[in-house]
């Protein structure tokens, strides 16, 4: 059976105290709405739609950004869960199967949770996730007796022994599309928050003789953020998770506690990874490669066997291939570096192509930007450029080419051709040493005075 995958995304999130709405703060470096969508895509569902509210236009644009597919839909009152899922009645008309609603503030639920919601809609007519609370708190309390659920009551509506209860709602529900919509339509805001709750189905469907389930999962994984301490304790457990998952797939962690990943960071087996390095979105590192110390990557790739590091800067475009050498405080921008070759101090290497076994030496700067427009470098097999090079793009240096140490190129060099590109030295016998003297002088005398 088919399913559509319903994201509500509409809340202001007002105790965040943030311009910000709530699902756009990142979380492993991604909006918290994109773990949602990413969840969703991977059950495969044959529409994605995002309820949007509180800076919608904002929120349908990192959408968009993710998926080119989702559908977003607007809800410009926010009157319950119940109201903001009836926005997408006229978007799902038509498409058979089940729909799972999810929630945008909500990252941590699993792909097999969601499996095990449609599994159990083979038993029953509607289906909530449901989790056993350390601490209720306000969360709303299922009233069931093993997998058979029989209402939903909101804490603000609950009595004492309700409250006792420590089986509580998620929020997440799976239900046929058409009897879905059917019992939203019949739901009363006639509550505390004078609200329409989604969670009201449950008892509609009951009334009408339909069966409602819950499936139970870990509570860690209805974790919702509604304040900025909720959204640093998800950011340390998702960090401790995706070290745990690292580890457990053959990555070396020298200091696991120092090392930060984004939601999609790969890396490969026997990958080395050094203290204090960060990762953010868009990182594969292949396997046998080692990251070094105080690092940071972010939207590149690093190939087999390549060290990176310490103090180096990865940014968005950067491709190393097998065993290149990135050192300490280098940065690499939007650059193809080939095999074997080798960037180790002190350089800016961006909108570049480097050719197998090239060595770039200390100090080297494509200078790629003019002000207005970003130009190419390209420096062939086996070059060597030499210290504080600086290469005025676009320009070329061919294979086997060398530049002199101290060097502005501004023209393309030859294949295997020297290229020196400096001022003339001057060198005036014993002068330093007088004009030395003559500045102690004067620093003594200034004492004096």
């Amino acid at each position: 059976m088919t399913v559509s995958v319903v994201i509500l995304a509409a809340g202001q999130g007002s105790r965040m105290q943030s311009d910000l709405p709530k699902v756009l703060h990142p979380l492993g470096a991604v909006p918290l709405v994109v773990h949602a969508l990413r969840v969703a895509r991977e059950i495969d569902p044959v529409q994605t739609v995002v309820v949007v509210g509180h800076g919608g236009e904002a929120v349908a644009k990192v959408v968009r950004a993710e998926d080119e597919f989702a559908t977003v839909v607007a809800q410009p009152e926010q009157l319950g869960t119940a109201h903001a899922v009836d926005q997408v009645r006229a978007t799902l008309d038509g498409i058979d199967g089940d729909v799972i609603v999810l929630y945008g503030d909500t990252p941590f639920i699993r792909a097999e949770t969601l499996a095990a919601l449609r599994a159990a809609r083979l038993w029953h007519d509607v289906v909530v996730l449901g989790f056993e609370a350390a601490d209720p708190g306000r969360y709303g309390r299922l009233i069931a007796e093993d997998d058979r659920l029989e209402r939903i009551v909101e804490f603000k509506d609950a009595t004492e022994g309700e409250r006792a209860i420590t089986l509580c709602n998620s929020g997440v529900i799976c239900a046929d599309r058409a009897q879905l919509f059917d019992l939203i339509a019949q739901v009363g805001n006639d509550n505390a928050a004078g609200e329409f709750y989604l969670t009201d189905i449950v008892a509609l469907a009951r009334a009408q003789g339909l069966s409602a389930g819950v499936v139970r999962c870990d509570e860690a994984e209805t974790l919702g953020i509604n304040t900025r301490a909720e959204l640093a304790q998800a950011e340390a457990r998702f960090q401790t998770r995706k070290r745990a998952e690292a580890l457990e797939n053959g990555v070396t962690l020298c200091a696991p506690e120092t090392v930060y990943f984004a939601q999609d960071t790969y890396l490969g087996r026997d990958t080395v990874v050094d203290q204090f390095v960060v990762f953010g979105p868009g990182v594969t590192v292949e396997s046998e490669a080692h990251i070094r110390a105080f690092s940071h990557l972010e939207g590149c790739h690093v190939s087999r066997g390549a060290v990176v590091g310490p103090y180096a800067r990865l940014r968005p475009g950067a491709e190393l291939a097998e065993d290149v050498r990135v050192g300490n405080f280098v940065e690499i921008k939007n650059a193809q570096i080939d095999e074997g070759a080798k960037v180790n101090h002190l350089s800016y290497v961006g909108d570049a192509s480097v050719g197998a076994r090239a060595n770039l030496g200390a100090g080297t700067v494509t200078c790629n930007y003019d002000g207005v427009f970003k130009h190419h470098t390209e420096i062939g097999e086996g070059a060597f450029i030499g210290s504080s090079t600086m290469l005025v793009a676009p320009v070329k240096v061919g294979a086997h080419a060398l530049t002199g140490s101290g060097s502005v190129i501004t023209q393309d060099v030859p294949d295997g051709a020297l290229a020196l590109g400096r001022g003339k030295q001057e060198t005036k016998p014993g002068l330093g040493k007088r004009l030395m003297d003559r500045l102690r002088a004067a620093k003594a005398a200034k004492g004096k005075g």
